[in-house]
This record gives C-alpha cells, sequence and structure tokens, in this order.
C-alpha cells in the first residue's frame, strides 16, 4: 500500500496516470459496463491510465460460475463489479426474487472467488437498501439491516466480496446517471404538464455517476486501505419531492405542480411492493480521510439540469 498522505481529490477531478510510484494501476474488467456507473467508468478509467474491458448481459454472465472460472484472467488487476438486479418491487416476485439472489449474491460469490485465486483487487457496488433506513446517516460500521429481497441479496453479496484480502466494497445510494433516471423522468413530466406526487419522507444525497467513478478511481490510486467506504453525493439532505420540485423550477415550472407525500400514501393499494429505507444519507468522513472530496450534490444537480435544459 501507498504509506504517503493522498492528494485531495474532488469529483470528477481524476489523477493523472503514474503520479505516484506504487499507485494501481492496470487492465480492469467491468461488469455492468452498459449500466449508469458502468458508462462512467468506461469513460473515466482510461483518462486516468486504466485499461477497462466492459461486459454486460448477455455476452457475460457474472452469475455462472463455469463462464467465471474459464474466463482469461491473464493481465487483469482489478475487477470492478457494477452489476446488479437493481429492479426493488420485481425482487419481491417469485421470479423476480431468484434473478436478483443470482446477480446480487451468486455473481459476486464468483467474482470474490476469482479474485482470490488470480491475486485481483475487487471493487463491488454496494446500496443503502442494505439498512433499514432508522438511522439518520449510515457509516460503515453498521450492521446490515435490509427490509427487501433486493437489500438482502445485496447484503449476501457484501458479506461474499468482505473476505477478499483485497477489496473495496463501495457504498453508494440515488445513482444519476446516462440512461434513465429519476430527474430525467421528472423533467419529462414537467415538460408534458402532468403534475406528479412524490414522496417526500424518503431522504438523501444524489449521486452522480461521474463523480462516483471518480470516487473509485481515487481509492484504486491513492493508495487507499482496502475495506469498506461510503461514497454518494454531498451537501444538504433533501428528499425525493425536493429533487422533483427543483427540477420542475428549472424546467420554468412551478414547484407547486409537485405534490408531497408520504410512502404510505404514495404506493396506497398496491401489491408487490418492496419496502424502502426512509434515510438514505451516507456519512461520507471515511472516504474523505483518504483525501477525496466528494461533490456537493445540489450543485450537481443544477449542472446537470444546465445540460438538459
Amino acid at each position: 500500500m501507498n504509506e504517503t498522505k493522498p492528494a485531495q481529490t474532488e469529483g470528477t477531478s481524476l489523477p493523472s496516470a503514474g503520479r505516484e510510484e506504487g499507485q494501481m494501476r492496470g487492465r480492469v474488467l467491468v461488469t455492468g459496463a452498459n449500466g449508469q456507473l458502468g458508462r462512467a467508468l468506461m469513460t473515466l478509467l482510461p483518462q486516468a491510465g486504466f485499461e477497462p474491458t466492459g461486459v454486460d448481459l448477455p455476452e457475460v454472465d457474472i452469475s455462472n460460475a463455469t463462464a467465471m472460472s474459464s474466463w482469461d484472467w491473464t493481465g487483469y488487476n482489478i475487477i470492478i463489479n457494477a452489476a446488479a438486479w437493481t429492479n426493488v418491487d420485481g425482487a419481491e416476485t417469485p421470479e423476480g426474487r431468484r434473478l436478483s439472489w443470482r446477480a446480487n449474491t451468486v455473481g459476486p460469490v464468483n467474482l470474490a472467488r476469482a479474485a482470490v485465486q488470480h491475486g485481483l483487487t475487487l471493487v463491488h457496488l454496494s446500496t443503502e437498501y442494505t439498512f433499514d433506513g432508522a438511522t439518520a446517516l449510515h457509516t460503515e460500521e453498521e450492521t446490515p439491516s435490509p427490509l427487501g429481497v433486493y437489500g438482502q441479496s445485496k447484503a449476501a453479496g457484501d458479506a461474499a466480496v468482505s473476505v477478499c484480502p483485497r477489496h473495496y466494497l463501495v457504498r453508494t445510494s440515488w445513482v444519476v446517471g446516462d440512461g434513465k433516471n429519476f430527474v430525467k423522468t421528472m423533467l419529462s413530466l414537467a415538460e408534458r404538464g402532468i403534475r406528479p406526487q412524490v414522496v417526500a419522507d424518503q431522504t438523501g444525497r444524489l449521486t452522480f455517476a461521474s463523480d462516483l467513478a471518480a470516487g473509485i478511481i481515487h481509492l484504486l490510486t491513492a493508495g487507499a486501505e482496502f475495506g469498506t467506504y461510503n461514497l454518494s453525493g454531498d451537501g444538504p439532505i433533501v428528499s425525493w419531492a425536493d429533487v422533483a420540485k427543483r427540477v420542475y423550477e428549472r424546467a420554468g415550472h412551478s414547484p407547486d405542480e409537485v405534490t408531497a407525500v408520504t410512502t404510505e400514501e404514495y404506493y396506497a393499494g398496491q401489491e408487490g411492493i418492496a419496502p424502502r429505507p426512509l434515510n438514505s444519507a451516507l456519512d461520507l468522513a471515511k472516504i474523505k480521510a483518504t483525501g477525496f472530496t466528494p461533490a456537493d450534490s445540489t450543485e450537481r444537480l443544477e449542472a446537470y439540469l444546465q445540460g438538459l435544459l
């Protein structure tokens, strides 16, 4: 490990390749490469001196033990597992439960086995859904207490990854990136003159995929100790309704067009709805101690909307 004090890194400001001796560089397998984080990683990793190979379904299935054991790991140094089954409500169905456990538990088990056998560093993405949301600010040491199948399957995958000698378990929340996301959905509703109901009792901070990718790259290059790190946007803790109202306002609509409701009110009368943690905010002290400064999520939202409008 690099014992020198890591340089300060903020948001998407990436460390230059080969800045210091002993930093982790090399060939990286990125799973879930077509997702929001995967796309950001495939863009930013080469800029930081890495050689990424991106894979995703249906070509590569990390839950297939044979496929992972027969993968040619020659030349690889790092695995970044951004693959997951994230359909929270779908995971509560019989078929979804099976798919969730395959992707979120069996897949990480296979990757952890490969990492141990080949001496690789495994970066694995986790979620605040591994907690019940009873704590206002979640730390890395909090005991998992998932409410639904999705969170349970993710917590089990996290446990498998934690036995790897060389692992970074990166817990995040409320990710926004390329592709379908909450901000784009609200903007589309505003443009169509729809007045939505949005939950106001689920709180947290947005995490933009490029900032999440930058934080992962920082851990790999700054000599950070292996282990679990919370990594999300920083700044004020807000509700989904707060975010929606700001999107409407920036789109030239009145924020009053968004009706704030409770989670119970929003899902009243619906069946098969997974329980959600009400508090999703993460304590960021540990990642900050490595020299990384998480971006202010409210400022990032403004910049993101500027690019969309």
